[in-house]
């Protein structure tokens, strides 16, 4: 690329992303359509599913007893998983919106029936409430309702079929606004649960601040000119944040029926406001240019000599090749021979795993790292999702990695462990690994993406689940595996939110009673999850893998990566800065704001102590992660921990060694073995 086509390039590109950072609200669009007899009965990844809501060729919200057996007292939710924008943040102008779903309420029983159903609006992510059973719809929290907790933001659609206390009538429509008490009803002149569909259409005019429902048994609807069958007027800014969940719940008492969606369409559209265009974007904007164009000379010399080395190692590298496609033949015998014996993984043909992730499409894939990508694949044999690890050819530390991980995790069977499902490696093409596929992706995505939220009672389970599956490696199986690579991209979340470890690809073997460890001539890890003493001697343990994991239950509590370059110095490091709240009885100040206050304060106080104890600098001090499992499931008392962080113990760095290999934050490893497990930890607990 010539030096004038670069710059275009550059100039062009930035100007994109600047526009790009102007706000602007988008119409936000989408519809399902259940009873479509042909459809796959798998259920739409955009939709989640809670308490005992589920997907049977449409949207179950209760368990009835017609699909599955009956359970009394049972509520659920479905909820659009993206949070939905209700009115501009800054202008606070409001959205129009309307939904167009039909339904259909059945009860086996006449005479035993109820609860009812809701469409509802609220703070996003939507939690299903606890004790919500029966005639609160799987809305309100049965206590919270009777002490008119304001906690309880709602704004709802219900059609009821039971006759409570606070309700006109058995059949009725009403809206709910932060109370399970209707501010408005339509008593409904006929059964509204005799098995017919019904089809309902709720609309919201921004401008007028009103709320319309329409509701119809026709077979073929048209609300175009119909008289509404319920309207009210509210200023949904009062009682929800700009950005809501929306969704579906429902909720049986002691008698029990059916309440299914069978259709549902959304449409939202905020009025762009093209005036308010932020002063501060257009200063950063300008402020860009200005640096883009000092740098641009730079950047120019530093692509000449960037060449000019390239150039020079493509000739070692192809020198190294050659020496190694000697070995090629034997290496690829030697493989096969060892991964086919023994069962669990099988081998698939390089060409199923092509026509599984066709042929490796782009937009097939999940994510790449520094030895190759993932994709997602469907195996039509055995009709199963999957995700395939391709690892190139011709990268020799990907092929230890590849080599490393068969061999350790194929023997490995735990719930909270990725299950390797194949492999395949042909002489002539990639390595390729097959895995279970794990639907809501990695932890790091949903600790710091915008447009994910993970609750307390979800993260509190992963780092629990986290810690069960490093026990099960460090001292249940049959030899002990430091993984030596554990952080938030590692750990893959199922669709209940369990946490899964992954990629084994740096993992060793060791004895049980091995008082060494694994040793290494090149470090192996990722800064910041690397404890002090791997940095220094080269040497990865049961102790290395305790303290990254005490970085990642950091994380989990804190919403915080180990370490913010932008911050200000005193909060750019997360340990230091976790161990100084700790000092001053500040935890509940250190959790993911986020959270909005919204968790457990035993269980946050739990997660941050094992966090700073498993993270403590000394390494005879960490507990085992067996102690680090009983505290978190309250089997044994939280750590005594100095109120300042201890001064970190270095070590003299054996012969040989020679540090850090470039300047990758993943660090490739070579070799094996170093410290073992130590009681010492044991003082932490004595008080």
């Amino acid at each position: 690329m010539s030096p004038s086509s670069f710059f275009s390039f550059v100039f062009f590109f930035s100007v994109s992303i600047s526009i790009s950072m102007i706000p602007s609200a988008a119409p936000l669009s989408f519809s399902f359509n259940f009873s479509d007899a042909s459809a796959d009965n798998s259920p739409p990844e955009s939709i989640a599913f809670q308490g005992d809501a589920f997907f049977d060729h449409s949207i179950h919200l209760t368990k009835d007893g017609l699909v599955g057996p009956p359970t009394p007292a049972s509520s659920g939710r479905a909820v659009f998983r993206r949070p939905v924008p209700l009115y501009h943040p800054r202008s606070r102008r409001l959205a129009d919106f309307s939904t167009r779903f039909s339904f259909l309420v059945r009860s086996a029983d006449p005479l035993h029936f109820g609860d009812g159903l809701a469409f509802f609006l609220s703070p996003f992510p939507s939690l299903l409430p606890n004790h919500s059973s029966g005639g609160f719809l799987g809305l309100f929290d049965a206590a919270a309702a009777a002490a008119a907790d304001p906690a309880g933001q709602l704004v709802a659609v219900e059609f009821d079929t039971y006759e409570n206390e606070w309700d006109p009538s058995a059949d009725h429509v009403g809206v709910d606004v932060n109370s399970i008490r209707s501010a408005a009803t339509l008593t409904w002149g006929s059964s509204m649960k005799d098995g017919r569909v019904a089809n309902a259409w709720i609309a919201y005019d921004g401008a007028a601040q009103n709320l319309t429902v329409f509701l119809t048994y026709d077979d073929s609807p048209s609300f175009d000119g119909r008289p509404c069958s319920l309207s009210f007027a509210v200023d949904l800014r009062q009682h929800l944040p700009d950005r809501v969940a929306v969704g579906f719940s429902a909720a049986t008492g002691g008698a029990v029926e059916l309440h299914q969606i069978l259709h549902w369409e959304f449409t939202s559209t905020l009025d762009p406001d093209n005036t308010l265009i932020d002063i501060e974007i257009a200063i950063a904007i300008a402020a860009g240019f200005a640096v883009l164009i000092s740098i641009l000379g730079l950047i120019l010399f530093l692509l000449r000599r960037r060449r000019r080395n390239a150039r020079n190692a493509r000739r070692r590298k192809e020198a190294e090749e050659e020496e190694e496609e000697e070995d090629d033949s034997m290496a690829y015998d030697e493989l096969a021979g060892e991964f086919e014996i023994g069962s669990g993984p099988r081998r698939f043909r390089y060409a199923e795993l092509a026509a599984a992730t066709d042929n490796f499409a782009e937009e097939r894939k999940l994510g790449e790292g520094g030895f190759g990508a993932v994709y997602r694949g469907f195996l039509r044999s055995s009709k199963q999702e999957v995700a395939v690890k391709r690892v190139a050819k011709g990268s020799s530390q990907g092929r230890k990695e590849y080599v490393a991980e068969v061999r350790i995790i194929s023997r490995l069977q735990h719930r909270n462990l990725v299950r390797l499902v194949g492999w395949c490696h042909d002489r002539d093409a990639d390595f390729l690994l097959v895995y279970e596929l794990v639907p809501n992706g990695s932890l790091d995505l949903h600790l710091y993406s915008t447009e994910l939220f993970l609750p307390w009672q979800a993260r509190y389970r992963v780092a629990v689940g986290l810690a069960s599956a490093i026990l099960y490696l460090h001292e249940e199986c049959e030899q002990c595996v430091v993984h030596r690579d554990i952080k938030p991209s590692n750990v893959m979340l199922d669709s209940a939110f369990n946490a899964k470890l992954g990629d084994f690809g740096l993992a060793r073997l060791i004895d049980h009673d091995d008082s060494i460890g694994a040793q290494t001539t090149v470090l192996a890890g990722t800064v910041g999850y690397l404890a002090p003493e791997c940095v220094t001697t080269g040497k990865a343990s049961k102790e290395s893998d305790v303290y990254s994991f005490g970085i990642v239950a950091l994380e989990i509590a804190c919403g915080r990566r180990p370490v913010e370059p932008k911050e200000e110095p005193g909060r750019a490091r997360l340990l230091p800065w976790a161990w100084e709240m700790h000092g001053r009885n500040a935890i509940q100040e250190a959790a993911d704001d986020r959270l909005n206050k919204a968790f457990d304060e035993a269980e946050l106080g739990r997660l941050v102590a094992v966090g700073l104890w498993c993270a403590h600098p000394d390494w005879t001090l960490r507990p085992s992660i067996r102690q680090a499992v009983a505290v978190l499931k309250f089997e044994s008392p939280p750590p005594v921990l100095p109120p300042k962080m201890p001064v970190p113990v270095y070590f003299v760095p054996p012969i040989g060694y020679h540090g850090l290999s470039g300047a990758a934050s993943s660090i490739a490893d070579a070799g094996d073995s170093a410290f073992g497990t130590s009681s010492s930890s044991d003082r932490l607990l004595e008080s």
